[in-house]
């Protein structure tokens, strides 16, 4: 971690410099001055510009999960054959505003090549339209879905994980313990940097506040979509260093960015799951930032983490 009087960026590899240098001379409108659907479509259009071509699969396919009030939230099952396989839910990241399983598709194929397991893909809803706890409550109603329906979807339903990036995987991160509750046996919780704190008050919050890709004044404007009070900040829900208990939840593999406001929250996190006798591995990607996984094409850091987490998950599915 960096000292009082030094440069945070001199942290950074090259190519995440050369990565942020080219975003400040793009000057996109900062997402927190936009309404939640411009964001939205910034954040798509850009989606796929650093990532690497995503593989070619056996099975992809388009399904709709029923929620406790009856919505259908969309998904995407990715498969690279159609053998009955491991299964990871995955939620994808956007500060509960943002994001889509487009934006993430190459990320959920990237992960099923490589782990050789089939990755569904949760279009949850997002915020404002959608305040807290609805995200959490889809969240959790996918994941008992998917317990329930695998065999009928060809998959290993005795083989399931959790994951997601950011807010996915905070929404991955509350389903484990939720999962524990009701007696849904998890090989793994797969996060990447997952936010876990009720409040934005960690050093690597102030450290890395201002030019790393998340901002913490877009932290902020995220926050706010979702949240109907204060008080929501406090559930544990949103923040799962609140859980009461976490004895008994599923392995965790953590995959958190050096240069990331969220990296203290996820070292923090993995404590009192290390103490309740859980399964931790973490790793700390160094000089990389937040969103740093759908950056393969220019940062080799990427494809790094794909292959951890990918190892992560087959050793979880094939103790």
């Amino acid at each position: 971690m960096t000292g009082p009087h030094t440069d945070p960026r001199a942290l950074l590899t090259p190519a995440m410099r050369g990565v942020l240098d080219r975003m400040a001379r793009a000057r996109q409108a900062p997402m927190q001055t936009l309404t939640p659907q411009q964001a939205r479509a910034a954040y798509e259009a850009g989606a796929g510009m650093l990532e690497i071509p995503g593989p070619e699969l056996a099975r992809v396919q388009d399904l709709r999960i029923p929620a406790r009030d009856g919505h259908p939230i969309p998904a995407r099952l990715f498969a690279p054959s159609t053998a009955q396989l491991p299964v990871l839910l995955y939620f994808h990241g956007g500060g509960f505003t943002i994001g889509s399983i487009a934006s993430h598709d190459v990320l959920c194929r990237q992960l099923s090549h490589l782990a050789q397991c089939a990755v569904l893909c949760v279009d949850y809803r997002l915020a404002p339209e959608h305040k807290f706890p609805v995200a959490a409550n889809d969240a959790w109603d996918a994941t008992a879905w998917l317990a329930a329906n695998a065999a009928a979807l060809g998959l290993d339903g005795t083989r399931m994980a959790v994951g997601g990036d950011s807010a996915g995987g905070t929404l991955a991160a509350v389903c484990a313990v939720l999962a524990r509750d009701a007696h849904l046996a998890l090989a793994l919780q797969l996060l990447f940097y997952p936010g876990c704190a009720a409040h934005q008050d960690t050093p690597s919050h102030t450290t890395f506040a201002h030019g790393f890709v998340l901002e913490e004044a877009q932290i902020t404007w995220f926050f706010n979509q979702y949240i109907r009070s204060a008080a929501d900040r406090d559930d544990w829900r949103f923040a799962p260093l609140n859980a009461p208990d976490v004895d008994g939840i599923a392995p965790a593999w953590f995959g958190l960015a050096e240069c990331d406001p969220l990296v203290d929250e996820g070292v923090l996190y993995a404590d009192p799951l290390r103490a309740a006798g859980v399964a931790v591995d973490l790793e700390i990607y160094r000089g990389v930032t937040h969103e740093f996984i759908k950056m393969g094409r220019a940062i080799g850091t990427a494809r790094q983490a794909h292959a951890d987490a990918a190892a992560a998950l087959q050793k979880a599915f094939n103790p």
